[in-house]
């Protein structure tokens, strides 16, 4: 029997197999949060399904998404990437990811962890929502623009509401699987 899933993944192999696997689990690993973070700034304009068929590229080009690394890249480096075809070359988003490590690194010396600080927002509580149709979901929510805000405010480039909703979403901070996902019950 068919898995009931949200509508996105279209029966798209690759889109189901994140969805069912990744999309909305909880994550407080920072390298994780910070490489979630960096695909949905990729993501940016694009189709999801573009960043995920370059998911793994992405993770060699840029170090497995070593935070300490990406904050020290140089020019040099910076030029390597803009070259890659593996990945989306947008030297505005290249430059942007480079950026957010450091200020990254900033936030977690603030507060410990990354993990701390995002979570912090929600009290460590995941935000369920009922949504029964993907027209339901909107693009962004009051806590998408207060994290968006902050996020700006300390430095952080390419983090719009749009963007943070998404990432929120898919580090597992909303649960925006519909009513009637298996998923939805499992997280």
């Amino acid at each position: 029997m068919d898995k009931i899933r949200c509508g996105w993944p279209q029966g798209n192999m690759l889109m189901e197999k994140y969805h069912d696997e990744v999309w909305g689990v909880p994550v407080h690993d920072d390298q994780m949060l910070f490489a979630k973070l960096s695909l949905d700034l990729m993501q940016a304009g694009l189709m999801w399904r573009t960043i995920l068929y370059k998911w793994d590229n992405f993770h060699k080009a840029f170090d497995n998404f070593d935070i300490e690394t990406i904050s020290r890249y140089d020019e040099k480096k910076y030029e390597e990437l803009m070259q890659n075809a593996g990945i989306v070359r947008n030297q505005l988003k290249i430059r942007a990811i480079i950026s957010n490590a450091q200020k990254f690194l900033e936030i977690q010396k603030e507060f410990g962890s990354f993990s701390n600080y995002v979570w912090g927002f929600t009290n460590g509580e995941v935000i369920k929502n009922n949504f029964k149709a993907m027209e339901e979901i909107p693009a962004s929510t009051p806590l998408s623009d207060k994290i968006s805000k902050d996020l700006k405010r300390r430095g952080f480039r390419f983090v719009g509401s749009t963007i943070i909703y998404a990432w929120l979403q898919a580090i597992g901070v909303v649960n925006d699987h519909l009513v009637g996902c298996f998923r939805r019950e499992e997280l």
